[in-house]
């Protein structure tokens, strides 16, 4: 295996297309950032940001045009994965990243909310019966973290962590099939459409 990171020629046609449509495109490089762990894999966002803000200690990784930054920090965490391309079941795309590196048992995930009820039982119901089997052909996979006033909190995984199309696939497939099966489900949040800059994580409402 090797100790660098890779990206598949897919997976760089894409980013490549991305960042030729983004605001300074001269200035753009990919950057993985982890995010945190999840079920013993790690979670992160990919993006486009600035080459320029990466720091003295930061990976940067050069695949013909494309300049691929990981924070020093992450480092171990990423290498030797892959950058992938895959189609999702919804006419999409998305970026996935193959990554053999595990979490450590010691390292603490976030607990889940009580999904013991009703709605929350049949939102896991839709999700394991009609929408896991789709994406998990093309290594994704979605978890409910909580539900809470209308409201369903789900966590995308695996190929679909960090998708730039997560919000596609989210809106046009997950969140329509919810709402036909759990009529009292009027919302549907991705906890780790980090990228948005929007409730990147779900916190369960103060009492």
């Amino acid at each position: 295996m090797s100790d660098s990171l890779q990206i598949t020629d897919a997976a760089y046609d894409k980013v490549m297309s991305f960042i030729a449509g983004a605001p300074e495109p001269e200035r753009q490089a990919m950057w993985i950032e982890v995010t945190g762990a999840d079920g013993g894999e790690w979670v992160y966002e990919m993006s486009l940001k600035p080459l320029d803000q990466a720091g003295s200690y930061d990976a940067v990784i050069r695949h013909r045009d494309l300049a691929i930054v990981v924070p020093e920090a992450d480092w171990d965490k990423v290498r030797g994965s892959t950058i992938d391309w895959l189609d999702d079941p919804f006419g999409r795309g998305g970026l996935r990243l193959d990554n053999p590196n595990k979490v450590s048992p010691a390292i603490g995930e976030r607990p889940l909310a009580d999904l013991s009820g009703d709605v929350p039982q049949r939102v896991v119901a839709v999700l394991e019966q009609q929408i896991n089997p789709a994406i998990a052909a093309h290594g994704g996979r979605a978890s409910l973290v909580a539900v809470e006033e209308g409201t369903a909190y789900l966590r995308l995984e695996g190929g679909c962590v960090g998708c730039g199309m997560a919000s596609v696939t989210l809106g046009q497939g997950i969140e329509v099939a919810i709402k036909q099966s759990v009529p009292e489900i009027e919302r549907v949040v991705d906890v780790t459409d980090h990228a948005s800059g929007t409730n990147p994580y779900y916190e369960p409402e103060k009492k």
